[in-house]
């Protein structure tokens, strides 16, 4: 029996229960999903569509033997993208963002398919259905969202971490989904997981084993939102002010917070959207669009931690309190 889930907006229909997503407790009504998940099986012709297979994108990255962590693939003239990882993990989604087909190594599990489902691939269904994504987590203040942004590794998933600590609820992890509306810019509701890297575990619990494993074969861990303490905000929420994390440092002011002139906030969204390496004129058009209209609507400052991780709740007190600094000047 097929399993359903709401994901990123979405109403997601899969061939089995995916990690990390919750099951939604009663199928809905006929013809009601978004996308179809066909985990374990390839669509019908492959063989045939990876003859004239054409090249998109070959990762500059490459694994221990040499190989590009991901390539990517044109099949049937476009109506397909095959998206394949190095650890033999492979992905096919149609044009339309409607169905993703996904196989992987014996040696792999369902938990590190997910862990790419969940992160690029649905990303890239996301953009082929016009949806904006940006690398950012997303925090609820209030009924509005704050959005942390940055390149992996900026400590965007240890922030809303550290705010979940303290009693907030959080929209996102990593991809931020954007729903562009009339009376403003929405943020989406991803899944109910943090996914951190162990520094990040012990600095925020002590110990690495405060946290479970995200895979059995890889060492980063996730915080569940749905557990006692913790909060996952369901519902799609205003996004009222975007937050750029800039490098730490060691000035003994940080963590700091300035605004972000117009023109490097742009090249900033851009350079942070989501897989931005797979998107065509149409997609990037649309982007650029959008970004311009969130620059004018949005507030967005710059961030710069301090390098000490022992100040990460000084941290969240600098977000807390411009933010309530900028929501007061405006009202």
């Amino acid at each position: 029996m097929p399993t359903f889930h709401r994901v990123f907006g979405l109403q997601l229909q899969a061939t089995r229960p995916i990690p990390g997503l919750v099951a939604l407790p009663s199928a809905p009504p006929a013809q009601a999903s978004d996308l179809s998940v066909w985990l374990g099986s390839m669509p019908p012709g492959l063989r045939g569509m990876k003859a004239a297979q054409k090249v998109r994108y070959v990762s500059p990255y490459h694994d221990e033997r040499g190989e590009p962590n991901m390539r990517v693939w044109a099949l049937n003239d476009g109506a397909y993208v095959r998206l394949y990882y190095s650890d033999g993990t492979d992905f096919v989604v149609d044009r339309q963002g409607r169905n993703v087909w996904a196989t992987w190594a014996a040696s792999a599990t369902l938990e590190d398919t997910a862990t790419y489902l969940l992160g690029p691939i649905l990303g890239f269904v996301l953009r082929l259905r016009g949806v904006v994504c940006l690398h950012a987590s997303a925090i609820a203040v209030g009924d509005r969202v704050v959005a942390v942004l940055g390149p992996g590794g900026a400590g965007k998933s240890t922030t809303a971490a550290a705010f979940a600590q303290r009693g907030h609820a959080v929209l996102s992890d990593d991809v931020l989904a954007l729903s562009d509306q009339a009376d403003g810019i929405l943020a989406q509701p991803a899944y109910p997981r943090i996914r951190l890297w162990p520094s990040s575990v012990e600095t925020l619990y002590g110990s690495l084993d405060a946290l479970p494993r995200l895979t059995p074969s890889w060492d980063k861990r996730y915080l569940n939102l749905t557990a006692d303490g913790y909060q996952f905000e369901q519902q799609p929420l205003p996004l009222a002010a975007i937050y750029i994390l800039a490098a730490r440092s060691t000035d003994p002011l940080a963590p700091l917070v300035e605004t972000e002139p117009a023109q490097c906030a742009l090249v900033s969204l851009v350079t942070n959207s989501y897989v931005n390496y797979l998107l065509d004129q149409e997609m990037r058009a649309r982007e650029f669009e959008l970004l311009t209209r969130i620059i004018a609507r949005v507030p967005i400052r710059r961030l710069t931690p301090h390098a000490d991780a022992a100040r990460l709740q000084r941290l969240c007190d600098v977000i807390l309190a411009d933010f309530e600094a900028l929501t007061s000047s405006v009202s």
